[in-house]
């Protein structure tokens, strides 16, 4: 039966509405994606239940990207520490974590944050970065914590030969002059330094091989390897803070 031309009518606005309301959904998406591109609500439940600190609480934040947060899944057993939270999240370069610093951290009130970033931004994550725009958000991350009484481990960045999503940038020699500056930066403004490159690097500068599966992220040897390093710069730091609020 040859359809109506009322019916063909009908048949054209359906089919107008259905993309007008799928376009509008991608649109949503989109803008909602844009507006927490620094992910602002990926911890939101998780920092609503933390709890303010007792006086003898040594609460420490970690805040990082991906390595900070796969921290949890290849070795586990390091946060059963009730006093460390993770928050690391994936992917995410020093910008955004500048961007969620005053809630994933301040607002936790630790007495010290571990700040492990700037692979990420070595490997053009979100766009191309200097070394001086990586150091100038890390210097600006560490100076908002001792602003607000909180001690800082500022961590060399760990070694990498090649991004597997990003071949080609050759970010050895980047990495090393990037952890030149941080050590500088932390000697000259009294902040701790936990060196994980130096002991985790081999001949050509990359992640030795023992400690990684993919080049870049530690595996459960290699977080094994960083556990003692950090352990050993947040005692440093939490006797600082001890120093300073007798």
């Amino acid at each position: 039966m040859k359809p109506s031309k009322k019916n063909l009518i009908t048949v054209i606005r359906f089919q107008n509405i259905t993309l007008i309301v799928f376009f509008l959904f991608m649109n949503i998406t989109y803008i909602n994606s844009a507006q927490d591109w620094a992910e602002l609500n990926r911890f939101k439940e998780e920092n609503a239940q933390v709890v303010l600190p007792n006086d003898n609480e040594e609460r420490v934040v970690f805040m990082g990207d991906s390595i900070t947060e796969g921290w949890k899944g290849h070795f586990p057993e390091y946060f059963n520490n009730p006093n460390y939270i993770n928050r690391g999240i994936s992917g995410q370069t020093t910008p955004q974590m500048l961007l969620r610093f005053r809630q994933d951290v301040i607002k936790l009130y630790p007495k010290v944050v571990v700040i492990l970033a700037g692979t990420n931004d070595i490997a053009g994550n979100t766009g191309p970065s200097t070394l001086e725009m990586v150091e100038d958000n890390l210097y600006t991350m560490a100076e908002l914590a001792k602003a607000h009484n909180i001690e800082v481990v500022l961590c060399a960045v760990l070694p990498v030969a090649d991004y597997h999503w990003q071949p080609g940038l050759e970010p050895a020699n980047k990495i090393i002059e990037l952890n030149r500056r941080i050590k500088e930066f932390a000697d000259v403004h009294g902040i701790v330094y936990a060196d994980y490159f130096a002991p985790m690097a081999d001949e050509q500068n990359g992640l030795k091989a023992e400690y990684t599966y993919d080049g870049v992220h530690p595996n459960r040897a290699g977080y094994k390897a960083m556990a003692p390093i950090a352990e050993e710069a947040i005692k440093s730091a939490l006797k600082r803070w001890e120093s300073n609020n007798k």
